[in-house]
Protein backbone atom coordinates (compact mmCIF):
# COMPACT_ATOMS: atom_id res chain seq x y z
CA UNK A 1 0.00 0.00 0.00
CA UNK A 2 1.37 3.42 -0.98
CA UNK A 3 2.08 5.95 1.73
CA UNK A 4 -0.54 8.67 1.93
CA UNK A 5 0.95 12.02 0.96
CA UNK A 6 -0.46 15.39 1.90
CA UNK A 7 -1.63 17.54 -1.00
CA UNK A 8 0.77 20.37 -1.77
CA UNK A 9 0.16 24.02 -2.48
CA UNK A 10 -2.71 26.40 -2.00
CA UNK A 11 -6.22 25.56 -3.13
CA UNK A 12 -8.70 28.31 -3.96
CA UNK A 13 -11.96 27.69 -2.15
CA UNK A 14 -15.02 29.74 -1.28
CA UNK A 15 -17.13 30.18 1.81
CA UNK A 16 -20.81 30.05 0.84
CA UNK A 17 -23.60 32.22 2.22
CA UNK A 18 -24.23 29.67 5.00
CA UNK A 19 -20.59 29.79 6.10
CA UNK A 20 -19.68 26.41 4.65
CA UNK A 21 -16.21 25.82 3.32
CA UNK A 22 -16.12 23.22 0.54
CA UNK A 23 -12.78 21.49 0.75
CA UNK A 24 -11.02 20.31 -2.42
CA UNK A 25 -11.31 16.61 -3.21
CA UNK A 26 -7.56 16.06 -2.74
CA UNK A 27 -7.73 17.41 0.82
CA UNK A 28 -10.94 15.51 1.67
CA UNK A 29 -9.42 12.24 0.43
CA UNK A 30 -6.24 12.89 2.39
CA UNK A 31 -8.13 13.65 5.62
CA UNK A 32 -10.39 10.62 5.18
CA UNK A 33 -7.35 8.47 4.41
CA UNK A 34 -5.91 9.52 7.77
CA UNK A 35 -9.23 8.74 9.45
CA UNK A 36 -10.08 12.36 10.31
CA UNK A 37 -13.70 13.48 10.22
CA UNK A 38 -13.95 15.75 13.28
CA UNK A 39 -12.14 19.07 13.52
CA UNK A 40 -11.63 22.09 15.74
CA UNK A 41 -11.84 25.31 13.73
CA UNK A 42 -10.28 28.42 15.26
CA UNK A 43 -7.67 31.16 15.01
CA UNK A 44 -4.74 32.15 17.16
CA UNK A 45 -3.83 35.41 15.41
CA UNK A 46 -7.09 36.76 13.90
CA UNK A 47 -5.46 36.54 10.45
CA UNK A 48 -5.58 32.84 9.64
CA UNK A 49 -8.12 30.12 10.32
CA UNK A 50 -6.68 26.90 11.63
CA UNK A 51 -8.64 23.72 11.01
CA UNK A 52 -7.21 21.07 13.28
CA UNK A 53 -8.10 17.40 13.16
CA UNK A 54 -9.33 16.81 16.72
CA UNK A 55 -6.26 14.78 17.81
CA UNK A 56 -3.95 17.57 16.57
CA UNK A 57 -5.99 20.18 18.44
CA UNK A 58 -5.75 18.16 21.66
CA UNK A 59 -1.93 18.24 21.34
CA UNK A 60 -1.98 22.00 20.73
CA UNK A 61 -4.33 22.43 23.67
CA UNK A 62 -1.82 20.61 25.91
CA UNK A 63 0.88 23.05 24.82
CA UNK A 64 -1.35 26.05 25.47
CA UNK A 65 -2.33 24.87 28.94
CA UNK A 66 1.09 23.54 29.97
CA UNK A 67 1.78 25.00 33.43
CA UNK A 68 4.59 27.42 34.11
CA UNK A 69 7.08 29.08 31.86
CA UNK A 70 7.77 32.72 31.04
CA UNK A 71 5.13 32.60 28.31
CA UNK A 72 2.32 31.17 30.47
CA UNK A 73 0.20 34.35 30.24
CA UNK A 74 0.74 34.54 26.48
CA UNK A 75 -0.42 30.95 26.05
CA UNK A 76 -3.48 31.62 28.20
CA UNK A 77 -4.39 34.59 26.01
CA UNK A 78 -3.99 32.47 22.86
CA UNK A 79 -6.19 29.77 24.38
CA UNK A 80 -8.84 32.36 25.22
CA UNK A 81 -8.84 33.65 21.63
CA UNK A 82 -8.89 30.09 20.25
CA UNK A 83 -11.91 29.09 22.30
CA UNK A 84 -13.73 32.39 21.81
CA UNK A 85 -13.66 32.00 18.02
CA UNK A 86 -13.47 28.22 17.79
CA UNK A 87 -15.85 25.33 17.55
CA UNK A 88 -15.72 21.65 16.77
CA UNK A 89 -17.19 20.56 13.48
CA UNK A 90 -17.69 17.37 11.50
CA UNK A 91 -16.92 17.05 7.80
CA UNK A 92 -20.23 16.56 5.99
CA UNK A 93 -20.90 14.10 3.14
CA UNK A 94 -20.13 16.81 0.55
CA UNK A 95 -16.70 17.56 2.04
CA UNK A 96 -17.79 20.79 3.74
CA UNK A 97 -17.06 22.32 7.11
CA UNK A 98 -19.13 25.17 8.56
CA UNK A 99 -16.88 27.92 9.85
CA UNK A 100 -17.88 29.60 13.13
CA UNK A 101 -19.98 32.70 12.38
CA UNK A 102 -18.04 35.06 14.63
CA UNK A 103 -14.74 33.87 13.14
CA UNK A 104 -16.02 34.33 9.56
CA UNK A 105 -17.14 37.84 10.35
CA UNK A 106 -13.97 38.84 12.20
CA UNK A 107 -11.70 37.63 9.38
CA UNK A 108 -13.96 38.87 6.56
CA UNK A 109 -14.45 35.40 5.09
CA UNK A 110 -18.14 35.58 4.28
CA UNK A 111 -18.63 34.94 0.55
CA UNK A 112 -14.88 35.33 0.06
CA UNK A 113 -12.50 33.41 -2.17
CA UNK A 114 -10.06 31.95 0.30
CA UNK A 115 -6.88 29.89 0.14
CA UNK A 116 -6.42 26.65 2.03
CA UNK A 117 -3.41 24.39 2.41
CA UNK A 118 -2.28 21.52 4.60
CA UNK A 119 0.74 22.36 6.73
CA UNK A 120 2.15 21.26 10.08
CA UNK A 121 -0.66 18.79 10.78
CA UNK A 122 -3.63 21.07 10.16
CA UNK A 123 -5.34 23.14 7.45
CA UNK A 124 -4.48 26.81 7.17
CA UNK A 125 -7.12 29.08 5.64
CA UNK A 126 -6.59 32.72 4.69
CA UNK A 127 -9.01 35.16 3.14
CA UNK A 128 -8.30 36.86 -0.18
CA UNK A 129 -7.15 40.13 1.41
CA UNK A 130 -4.78 38.46 3.89
CA UNK A 131 -3.40 36.19 1.17
CA UNK A 132 -2.75 39.18 -1.10
CA UNK A 133 -0.94 41.03 1.71
CA UNK A 134 1.23 38.00 2.47
CA UNK A 135 2.06 37.51 -1.21
CA UNK A 136 3.01 41.18 -1.59
CA UNK A 137 5.32 40.94 1.43
CA UNK A 138 6.83 37.68 0.15
CA UNK A 139 7.52 39.16 -3.28
CA UNK A 140 9.30 42.19 -1.84
CA UNK A 141 13.02 41.63 -2.37
CA UNK A 142 12.36 38.10 -3.63
CA UNK A 143 15.56 37.88 -5.69
CA UNK A 144 17.68 38.72 -2.65
CA UNK A 145 15.75 36.29 -0.48
CA UNK A 146 16.32 33.52 -3.01
CA UNK A 147 20.05 34.29 -3.29
CA UNK A 148 20.33 34.21 0.50
CA UNK A 149 19.14 30.59 0.68
CA UNK A 150 20.57 29.16 -2.56
CA UNK A 151 23.68 27.93 -0.77
CA UNK A 152 21.43 25.75 1.41
CA UNK A 153 20.25 23.84 -1.63
CA UNK A 154 16.84 25.50 -1.72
Amino acid sequence: MAELEAPLGFFKVSVDDKGRLKLPTAIVEYLQGLGFSKFFITTLDLKEVRIYPLPAWRETEKLLYRPGGDDFDVRQDLALVAYNYGKDEELDAQGRLTLPAELRKELGLEKDETRVRWSQGYLKLTGSQEHAQRMAAARTGLEGKYKAVQSQGI
